[in-house]
């Protein structure tokens, strides 16, 4: 334990080339693992990271963000990397994930914030949007549907549902955490590299992933928010979104249809739909300068 908590320690922005500082921060009930970038009276910016990822999985934007005069703030979510990583299923329902948000802010004293997210991070920037909407100037998600949306096309369209297969396998207790490293982790990096555009990922990328998820408990943590959605069955308590919304969809996405991102950008107010017909579910990483441009575009929507 000792070994893997060493070297989750060297995955700070010095040791991975990029500006920030590491900070722990209390935000409620745990305490998050966050990297800050950029001047502290520039406009805030929080990124999101989703599943595998973690903090890292935001890297390339640290330093143009910080550039433009944003505040970027970029933490390890609940149970990643060096996140606390409470041991109950019930620790990682929505609300609490969207309360971690909400409690970031309140410590570094940030009224309100532009809120992007990718996958589980998308889904929380969701759940701060319709339910706690004055802490949010914009809204950018990142191929996760409105979760009303996700959850009729999981009922109607069986396409989807066999894209979903590997939630229902998360359900299960003790055997994803004890299959996941076989092979040094080669499920999660097979997946990370088939389901993106050849070349995104490189060996480096993957051992500092490999790095986060052998982090004591981490990996559970992870699973567990797959399991609180699975036994919660939690719905929000509006559905229309009301902050300025950018919906950013890479078309080729293997595990979500992309039907699902027009479908998502009608629960929104104020909406603007960006489809990137060449990118994949992991479009940050493929197509970096686009997104960039679109993200800081929608800031400027920001009333």
């Amino acid at each position: 334990m000792e070994t893997r908590l060493r070297r989750a320690s060297d995955l700070t922005p010095s040791r991975v080339g990029v500006p920030g500082t590491s900070r722990f921060v209390d935000v409620g009930d745990v305490r998050l693992h966050t990297v800050l970038a950029g001047p502290e009276d520039g406009e805030p910016v929080v990124l999101l990271h989703g599943f595998p990822e973690f903090w890292y999985g935001w890297h390339a934007y640290l330093e143009p963000l910080a550039n433009a005069g944003y505040r970027v703030v970029v933490p390890d979510q609940r149970g990643y990397h060096r996140s606390e990583k409470p041991t109950s299923v019930s620790a990682y329902h929505p609300d609490r994930l969207a309360g971690d948000v909400c409690g970031l802010l309140d410590a570094l004293d940030i009224q309100d914030a532009h809120l992007v997210g990718h996958d589980w991070g998308a889904l929380v920037g969701w759940w701060v949007g319709l339910h706690t909407p004055e802490r949010l100037r914009t809204l950018s998600i990142l191929n996760v549907p409105h979760p009303t949306a996700f959850r009729r096309s999981l009922t109607r369209n069986p396409r989807q549902l066999l894209r979903s297969w590997y939630a229902g396998f998360f359900q299960l207790p003790r055997v994803p955490e004890l299959l996941a490293p076989a092979g040094n982790w080669r499920v999660l990096t097979d997946v990370l590299e088939q389901t993106s555009r050849p070349g995104t990922f490189d060996e480096t990328d993957f051992e500092r992933y490999r790095t986060a998820w052998g982090v004591d408990a981490a990996y559970r943590s992870m699973v567990n928010w797959y399991r609180a959605m699975g036994r919660a069955n939690p719905r929000p308590r509006t559905e229309r979104v009301t902050p300025p919304t950018l919906v950013l969809w890479g078309a080729n996405d293997d595990f979500l249809l992309e039907s699902l991102a027009a479908e998502s950008a009608a629960y929104c107010a104020t909406s603007r739909l960006v489809v990137l017909d060449d990118a994949t579910h992991w479009l940050h990483h493929e197509e970096p300068d686009r997104v960039l441009a679109e993200l800081t575009r929608q800031f400027r929507t920001a009333p």
